[in-house]
């Protein structure tokens, strides 16, 4: 993408090196980036998620949603919500599932979270029964409960790196080295308040990220939640606890991919750390659950259940499919350990299902 590499060359022609959290926004999010101009989903893409996988992993969710609005109370009006839909298949085999209760479908308003013009198409059309509205960010949602999931849209928000060095912390930046890109150290910014006790014992070399974006991010939807109700239910994969380590990766055709190389035409992303949104979330008023790993989430909710009653109607060859989506998703050495499930409420609930 040229009209990306120009503006970080601008940039960096004014400001001499940009921290990773804004050149992955640049890149991203920014005129002509990765997120607003590309479909990068499936096997002519560049990344293959849950949803696409197996359209078991949106029914569970769409099962999930059904029970924890009957024990916020079955408000009679909410909004559901998406945050980075992807096509809608996600959604779509949720609210397929949820036609197990027609008061919650009659109760919910639906609602995405979306910047790309071509994803929203394919958006409107796998939902145009249920009316859907779009929005760029959480702060255009009208008042009222909320219930939210969002898979595999926390690990593409913003982080900054900090590395371990003999006169002590300096921020990884991006800078210009001819006529491409790499990386140097400046002095920290402001994020470097955001380091946990875990990255203190930090040794020569090692990095430390953090994103402020995904602080501000969980505080806000929790106070919302304190707020109105609702609960938010997040799938994405890193650990449960926060360590060190470079995380920051970029993915080209199912391929790992220089993060600094060819700037829009990889999915840049790094780990989530879990611990820290749970702590901002608690620190904002509200409950957290887990996280816990998709593995174990799906598994409580019936996924393996559920996957031999399909193939016990299916002929072997689709039985066999519907066994390798399923090990796809819970197995330890496949999604089912990397990837974690965090949900937040503001009611206090004794518990929510699979956490």
């Amino acid at each position: 993408m040229q009209q990306i590499a120009e503006s970080l060359r601008r940039r960096l022609a004014l400001e001499g090196g940009l921290t990773i959290a804004a050149y992955m926004e640049t890149v991203l999010a920014g005129a002509g980036g990765y997120y607003r101009e590309n479909d990068p989903l499936g096997e002519a893409g560049d990344f293959i998620t849950a949803p696409e996988i197996s359209q078991m992993f949106g029914e569970i969710l769409g099962l999930w949603c059904v029970d924890t609005w009957t024990r916020l109370g079955s408000p009679e009006a909410f909004h559901l919500v998406e945050m980075g839909p992807g096509r809608g298949t996600l959604m779509q085999d949720a609210l397929r599932a949820a036609r197990v209760s027609s008061a919650f479908l009659a109760a919910k308003q639906l609602h995405l979270v979306e910047i790309n013009e071509e994803l929203k198409r394919q958006q409107a059309l796998r939902l145009a029964d249920h009316q859907p509205q779009w929005h760029a960010s959480l702060a255009t949602l009208p008042p009222g409960p909320v219930l939210l999931l969002a898979n595999e849209f926390l690990d593409a928000l913003p982080i900054h790196q900090f590395i371990m060095t003999e006169s002590g912390w300096r921020e990884r930046v991006v800078v210009q080295q001819g006529d491409s890109f790499a990386f140097a150290h400046a002095a920290p910014g402001p994020a470097l308040a955001l380091l946990r006790p875990a990255h203190q014992g930090a040794v020569l070399g090692e990095i430390a990220e953090v994103s402020p974006a995904a602080i501000a991010l969980i505080d806000s939807l929790a106070r919302r939640l304190k707020a109105e109700g609702g609960a938010a239910l997040f799938i994405d994969y890193g650990p449960a606890e926060s360590g060190l380590g470079d995380s920051f990766q970029a993915l080209k055709r199912h391929q790992f991919h220089d993060p600094l190389a060819d700037p829009g035409e990889a999915d840049l992303t790094a780990h989530v750390d879990f611990a820290s949104l749970a702590e901002a979330a608690r620190q904002a008023g509200v409950h957290a659950y887990g996280p816990v790993t998709q593995g174990d989430f799906l598994r409580s909710l019936g996924l393996e259940l559920r996957t031999d009653m399909l193939a016990a109607k299916a002929d072997a060859e689709t039985a066999e499919i519907l066994r390798r989506q399923c090990r796809r998703l819970i197995a330890p050495d496949e999604m089912g350990r990397l990837f974690k499930v965090l949900a937040l409420t503001g009611a206090d609930l004794e518990e929510l299902a699979g956490i």
